[in-house]
């Protein structure tokens, strides 16, 4: 039986920066009914330069502060903490749901391209843990992965610069990189980079699927919800929170571009793991 009061608890959003604000507007627009709740970790973020011990320490510390305010499901918006702390997260959090970004975008990649080739394009410390390649191949094994560090994406992102002739030209300089592996599918491994989604389609030869993790991991979140009666269906509107361990002033700048409308610093509260 659903519980009305369970339902209307949050979703929880983290990850070490304001990069997975793109996955929290995909389950925003795909779920408008739904609370949320978000947490960048910007005073320790990269996690992608810190050891697999510390990301999964950090990972589990934010996701216990969400906990703490009460959330009916965790999402970990960042490709690193899935990557490395996935499993240790769904056994702290147990027997809350938690979806990570990089099984929804290896599963639509496949579902899109059997036994195809695919592209990844990611930040250095993604590509370097190769979570998409296994995640692929364990679905199927004659996939043929190839993972790209891409890290000037994250800049063009944040400031602002997803269109125009720099974005293209620094597009199709690292698509040429990896010329020869003649992809079926480009997988948007950094949550920066469906800012750049049209770009990257424009750039890309034509008949090649762009596959989103935010829109993917979206998904995925419906799903969950279903499949645990947490799918919250009042007439009240949904409620946003945003949390940050450090910088308010600069993630409500950024932040304002990933969710595609002006944030104050006043938007944002600061807190501590």
């Amino acid at each position: 039986m659903k519980d009305d009061k369970q339902s209307d608890l949050p979703i929880g959003v983290f990850d070490s920066g304001v990069g997975g604000l793109t996955v929290l507007k995909a389950i925003q627009e795909a779920l408008p009914n739904e609370n949320l709740i978000y947490l960048g970790d910007t005073a320790r973020l990269p996690y992608g330069t810190k050891s697999p011990v510390s990301i999964e320490r950090y990972a589990i510390q934010a996701a216990a502060k969400l906990q703490e305010q009460g959330i009916k499901l965790l999402v970990v918006a960042c490709n690193t903490a899935s990557a490395v702390a996935l499993d240790s997260l769904r056994e702290a959090m147990a027997p809350l749901p938690v979806v990570g970004v990089v099984e929804p975008g290896a599963t639509a990649a496949v579902a899109a391209h059997p036994g195809g080739r695919h592209l990844v394009l990611a930040t250095e410390a993604t590509a370097r843990l190769g979570a998409y390649s296994r995640a692929i191949t364990a679905l199927d094994p004659q996939a043929v992965v190839r993972e790209k560090a891409c890290e000037m994406l994250v800049s063009l992102a944040e400031e602002g610069w997803s269109d125009g002739d720099i974005a293209r030209r620094i597009v199709r300089r690292y698509l040429d990189e990896a010329d020869g592996h003649d992809p079926d599918t480009i997988i948007l491994g950094c949550t920066h980079f469906p800012l750049l989604k049209d770009t990257i389609q424009g750039v890309a030869d034509a008949g090649v699927t762009i596959v989103d993790s935010a829109s993917t991991a979206a998904e995925a979140v419906c799903d969950a919800l279903i499949e645990n009666s947490l799918m919250r269906d009042r007439d009240q509107p949904a409620q946003l929170r945003l949390l940050a361990t450090d910088g308010a002033t600069r993630f409500a700048r950024v932040g304002g571009q990933f969710l595609g409308h002006d944030l104050s610093y006043k938007d944002v509260e600061l807190v501590d793991l």
